[in-house]
């Protein structure tokens, strides 16, 4: 079994550009909590990029090909997405827990905690993932009338919504491993582990959604297959790789010996922070709801727009998992003003990519939604809502690291305040009075939208600098 105490020193590790490259590529045995933090952050980044430039490719791949069945199919993925938002609430919190306390004993070195707190963690993963999955199947035909989607829609998108609730394990444990990984510093494995399921799913989805040939054309619902499918197969890679491969901690029997107490620290860190992801990605649900208002030709357009959104900012995550990871590893190595100084520099630098990120989608709205359909109403309302939402994308870029990074720390409650605060006092009651009381329609949903993230950004920035969270046991 590989000691933590045996990794690379500052002085061992060759900083040269293409050596750096490599290893980021490869996968890095060196110590975080010392050395060049700019190189840190380099390596730590670029796999998480790339991971998430591959969830980011999926989700516009995914979009385009049920494009082509028509507004109602892309109705039924928006309002099954929504949905699915909760999931990734409940995964993101597990994460959270599961980062940032895996992060803090790699931090002290500490082997045989990092090793005890993944099968913990995978413990909370299996209870939640069966009760999310058979409420979801119960549930869907409600939930669909629920969101505002009429006759045809429900009946189109009952089967796929079962399936993508009911296979729920997939998005659940991709999060989970890929979190464990993430803490110990094993960026790269993460990046291989999501790059494969995404690949495969990209692959298996139009062949059911189409029925090429052997396969059976099975419309929108080929496209909820192909997920569970292609993320069923990278999360067994994953769990191989877990128990079997080379890393900063090996997993032994004695380490799934069910600790009470261990349990419930990480049910109480995690549960906190999948509270604060349910309460922002169920403002998410809110706002379709609001633009089911408008009928399904807005919410395909606001669909389409926002997978583009998502497209162009998850691999913003890249440097806010980094900027996580060495917030948790060096509080662990007791260093809290060298995570503060990696907080700041991940966040400006991400505040200036996507600067042009957003100059790009500014100038391209309209040709970049036309990609994805020919529609008039479709079109007209997806070129506005990524025209609008892009003005913000500097405050994006620069909030996602700041909140990210107080959950690195394992202090979970200022973002679920913040995003409590934020989302429902303020966004959606914003996005109804600009929609319906000032006669804004769908714009008055993209602007709340672009308000809301802008001030999210300002408030954590305000809040990281009071340093509350350098105090945060975990």
């Amino acid at each position: 079994m590989e000691n933590l105490s045996e990794t690379p020193s500052a002085e061992a590790v060759n900083n040269s550009f293409w050596p750096v490259v490599r290893e980021a590529i490869s996968g890095s045995q060196r110590d975080f909590t010392q050395g060049s933090l700019g190189v840190g952050l380099f390596i730590l980044s670029v796999p998480m990029i790339i991971e998430m430039f591959a969830e980011s490719l999926f989700a516009v791949v995914d979009i385009f090909w049920v494009a082509h069945l028509g507004a109602g199919a892309v109705a039924v993925v928006g309002l099954t997405e929504s949905m699915m938002a909760l999931v990734y609430a409940v995964a993101f919190g597990l994460a959270i827990g599961a980062t940032a306390t895996v992060a803090r004993r790699v931090g002290e070195k500490d082997t045989e905690g990092a090793a005890k707190t993944a099968t913990h963690v995978i413990y909370l993963g299996v209870i939640i993932s069966v009760v999310m999955g058979i409420a979801g199947v119960v549930l869907a035909p409600t939930l669909l009338q629920l969101l505002g989607a009429d006759a045809e829609v429900i009946a189109m998108g009952v089967p796929f919504m079962r399936i993508m609730l009911g296979g729920n394990a997939v998005v659940t444990f991709l999060f989970l491993l890929n979190a464990i990984f993430r803490g110990a510093g094993d960026a790269a494995i993460a990046m291989k582990v999501l790059w494969l399921a995404n690949v495969l799913n990209m692959i298996i989805a139009p062949l059911f959604i189409f029925g090429v040939g052997f396969f059976p054309e099975l419309g929108v619902t080929g496209a909820a297959v192909g997920t569970v499918i292609g993320r069923g197969c990278g999360v067994l890679f994953a769990f191989w790789y877990l128990f079997r491969g080379e890393k900063r901690f090996q997993i032994h029997r004695e380490h799934w010996t069910l600790d009470p107490t261990m349990l419930w620290k990480l049910t109480r860190l995690s549960s906190t922070a999948i509270l604060q992801f349910l309460i922002g990605t169920a403002s998410w649900s809110a706002l379709v709801r609001v633009i089911a208002g408008f009928g399904s030709e807005a919410i395909a357009g606001y669909v389409i727009a926002l997978r583009v959104v998502v497209f162009a900012l998850l691999p913003s995550l890249g440097l806010s998992n980094a900027a996580a990871t060495l917030v948790g590893q060096n509080l662990g190595a007791g260093k809290p003003e060298r995570s503060e100084r990696a907080v700041w520099t991940a966040a400006f630098l991400n505040a200036g990519i996507y600067f042009f990120v957003g100059v790009v989608l500014l100038l391209f709205s309209n040709a970049i939604v036309s990609f994805f359909t020919s529609e008039a109403a479709v079109l007209s309302i997806g070129t506005d809502a990524l025209h609008i939402i892009a003005y913000g994308f500097v405050f994006y870029g620069f909030g996602m690291v700041m909140e990210t990074s107080f959950n690195g720390a394992g202090d979970t409650w200022t973002p679920t305040w913040i995003n409590l605060f934020i989302f429902w006092i303020f966004e959606i009651p914003l996005a109804y009075l600009l929609a319906y009381k000032f006669g804004m329609g769908p714009h008055g949903v993209f602007w709340a939208i672009t308000i809301a993230f802008s001030m999210l950004a300002i408030v954590s920035a305000l809040l990281f600098r009071r340093g509350k969270w350098k105090q945060k046991i975990v």
